[in-house]
């Protein structure tokens, strides 16, 4: 009998984490959540997120929301990835490449789905999403709206690259919403990890968006977890913008992947 999948998943209307720092783990997946500080004006928190780990079949599937205007697309959005996790969840079993090929056509006709665009017409607000799925030595994420997604690792660093997506100001799932357009909009790709040791860390933006902009630069944001435990590392980050005051919520989720197969490298190199 298969091992179940880890599930875990959460909006900051149930629990809104402000003043509070906490970090939990689920698996090896490290999540942790802040959700502002009340001197600085905050009293809500309308981010989200859900974790779906199958350590068996080497996987990890990730969703972070950033709302605004009340947390309801957050809510909204969640829920529709649980109506459609029965048929996400039997692809996510199938060979790692054909997994990478239907995925995003699966998630573009969830969100595409006519009941769920006439409910995000009754909602209040709308949401950021973006969607992660580590498999095998890869990582596929797809974007709409304005998380930021970071694969750390030595190599990469020597390049100065480590941000996976680039952060859009105008997309969002909701009241907003691209997929109700005749051409929605959204950013999406396939990252190959490195060998060894990658650290995956996706957040909404009260991490870069926080006074005096400790994290606006991700070489600070890598030297900061460098050579720490992820539990230890997502504190310090969150202890930081709490210390500096910050008013937005901040989700951070994070985890290693080690990778020993064979990676790309240039036809030049010894």
């Amino acid at each position: 009998m298969a091992a179940p999948i880890s599930e875990f998943s959460w909006v900051g209307s149930e629990r809104n984490f402000v003043d509070q720092l906490h970090i939990q783990t689920l698996k090896h997946i490290t999540l942790g959540r802040f959700g502002g500080n009340s001197i600085a004006g905050q009293y809500k928190n309308e981010d989200g997120c859900l974790i779906w780990v199958d350590d068996e079949q080497g996987w990890e599937f990730v969703v972070l929301l950033d709302a605004h205007h009340s947390a309801e697309s957050a809510e909204l959005v969640m829920n529709q990835f649980i109506i459609y996790k029965e048929e996400i969840q039997k692809m996510l079993s199938l060979p790692y490449e054909q997994t990478l090929k239907r995925l995003e056509e699966t998630i573009l006709r969830m969100f595409q789905n006519e009941k769920f665009i006439d409910d995000c017409r009754k909602v209040k607000g709308e949401t950021a999403c973006f969607i992660a799925l580590r498999i095998q030595k890869y990582l596929w994420w797809l974007s709409i709206g304005d998380c930021i997604s970071f694969l750390f690792h030595p190599e990469l660093a020597k390049l100065g690259q480590y941000q996976v997506n680039q952060r859009q100001f105008y997309e969002w799932v909701g009241q907003v919403n691209t997929f109700d357009q005749k051409v929605p909009c959204y950013s999406r790709g396939i990252r190959e990890l490195r060998q060894g040791l990658n650290r995956i860390l996706l957040t909404t933006d009260g991490l870069v968006e926080c006074p005096n902009e400790p994290y606006t630069n991700p070489q600070d944001i890598y030297n900061e977890l460098k050579g720490l435990p992820l539990n230890e590392g997502i504190m310090v980050l969150l202890k930081t913008i709490k210390e500096k005051k910050v008013r937005d919520s901040t989700t951070i989720i994070s985890w290693d992947v080690n990778i020993s197969c064979e990676v790309t490298n240039p036809s030049d190199e010894k």
